[in-house]
């Protein structure tokens, strides 16, 4: 019974995971500039992989590979967004400007 609760559970965890890496998808289609581009998958991905990661650590219990994918949420947690406001930061730097309706 336990085994099934968490498979749920896990299951659960990648479906939302895969939500937001879509809906970050999107919004890098349908976005009009790049910062705003940025934004989306930055904060989507960022989240999405974060939580199928916890989905799949949550399937596959409490043992080192855990440990090891839990060390990798860390480290996308702390890597992703810092990399996406640096790329934002050197476009605005290098003189792109930021869309606006005319």
């Amino acid at each position: 019974m336990t085994i099934i609760i968490s498979n749920i559970i896990s299951v659960v965890f990648i479906f939302i995971g895969l939500f937001f890496i879509v809906a970050g998808t999107v919004g890098l289609i349908r976005f009009p500039d790049f910062y705003s581009r940025m934004h989306a998958t930055g904060k989507c991905d960022t989240l999405g992989v974060g939580l199928m990661i916890i989905g799949l650590i949550i399937y596959n219990g409490l043992n080192f590979i855990s440990v090891k994918l839990l060390f990798l949420v860390i480290f996308i947690f702390i890597a992703n967004p810092v990399a996406t406001h640096a790329i934002a930061r050197a476009a605005y730097k290098v003189g792109l400007r930021p869309w606006r309706r005319e």
